[in-house]
């Protein structure tokens, strides 16, 4: 659990979570990695759901390996009563506690973050929800892809022909981090004043903020942020560029002193800056095509390697068109020691290290656990026997 001698930030924080599929798991997963003590609470028997979303790691769901490793699995049936007295026991232990059930399902148990504040003053609950409480949607339920299409995500993605959807959870993924920074917030808010905090994050509200952007264009603009696949949609030249071997690379340009060095020494053409159809960002926009077609005619003698070169020695930010396998095998990964391995109840299975690198301290890598792995532990510690 420590690295090189030193307590993790979050060591003695205890986080109750009766989490399912990926915002919520993600979010207690990152208070694992530093220290914290995650008690999953899960279904006994299939346990979470995302635990079947495949089986491609020794048996055991990718997805489901992303987001839990390091925690204990009490596996108990809430709505029971033997269940109900485990939670009871537990609650008043933990220091934070965080709920993605379905819509109402939380304030029907009692188990909703106003509800647990009052009961337990200095507590830390998060109600996570797909579109926040309040409003027609509010007892909706909510998907990453159906949030996408809700927020327009769809609409910012894909091609001119076609919209996509993005290939990450990026709801989930932005609703957990929201999460984690609501908790850290919390945290040190208690840390000075002694008060727990109730507050609710949702899918919906996570996945707004990270689209201001295109809605702001929208509305300042009265037209929408155009799809144009893989180039960016309001800088030129940002995106894919052919190269002579047949290989495609991309660079971007973000400002003047950028796009004159890309002419001077990559395009060998210090006129090219000046010319009246790509002086600025807006009119190099106006005039994308012809300004493509230029820049692959100069890239047609060239190899990709050759051209990254040319870009390093611009200082103009560039980047190999990847595949997973590519990304899997990249050097910065490996020289860094940024892949590991944990252990799970299939064996050893591959992780990646937080993002976070805290000089002096190793980030707990702890295994993923099994359904109901930690509950002979967890009941003795609480003075209580398995539920039969």
């Amino acid at each position: 659990m420590e690295g090189n001698g030193a307590e993790l930030p979050l060591s003695g924080v205890t986080v109750v979570s009766l989490e399912q599929a990926i915002a919520a798991p993600l979010a207690s997963r990152h208070l694992a990695d530093w220290g914290a003590r995650v008690i999953k609470i899960e279904r006994p028997g299939p346990g979470d759901f995302c635990r079947d979303y495949d089986h491609v790691m020794n048996g055991m769901s990718s997805q489901f390996v992303w987001t839990n490793r390091s925690k204990e699995s009490l596996a108990i049936d809430i709505k029971s009563e033997a269940g109900r007295k485990v939670l009871d026991a537990l609650l008043p232990r933990a220091d934070v506690f965080i709920q993605n059930l379905a819509p109402g399902a939380a304030e029907r148990l009692g188990l909703d973050a106003a509800a647990l504040l009052r009961k337990y003053p200095d507590i830390i609950a998060c109600d996570v929800s797909g579109y926040g409480s309040g409003g027609p949607y509010s007892d909706k339920k909510a998907y990453d892809l159906l949030v996408q299409c809700e927020a327009g995500v769809l609409a910012v993605n894909g091609t001119e022909a076609e919209p996509a959807k993005v290939g990450l959870s990026v709801v989930d993924i932005a609703t957990g981090m929201y999460i984690l920074n609501g908790v850290l917030m919390a945290l040190y808010r208690r840390e000075r004043t002694g008060k727990g905090t109730a507050f609710q994050a949702s899918l919906f509200d996570s996945i707004t903020d990270w689209m201001s952007y295109p809605a702001f264009y929208t509305r300042s603009t009265g037209r929408p942020l155009p799809r144009t696949g893989a180039r960016h949609a309001t800088i030129a030249p940002y995106g894919p560029f052919r190269v002579g071997d047949g290989s495609t690379i991309f660079f971007g340009i973000q400002n003047d002193r950028e796009w004159r060095a890309l002419c001077r020494i990559v395009l060998g053409d210090d006129g090219l800056a000046d010319d009246l159809r790509f002086r600025t960002n807006p009119l190099r926009m106006q005039n994308r095509d012809a300004l493509q077609a230029h820049i692959e005619r100069r890239f047609a003698s060239l190899t990709g390697d050759e051209v990254l070169r040319l870009l390093d020695a611009a200082s103009i930010a560039n980047a190999h068109l990847n595949s997973v396998e590519a990304f899997l095998a990249h050097e910065q990964l490996h020289a860094r020691s940024r892949v590991q391995t944990v252990g799970s109840p299939c064996g050893p299975v591959m992780s990646f290290l937080p993002a976070l690198t805290i000089p002096g301290l190793t980030p707990r890598m702890d295994p993923v656990p099994d359904v109901g792995q930690h509950n002979e532990p967890i009941l003795a510690e609480l003075g209580l026997t398995q539920e039969r």
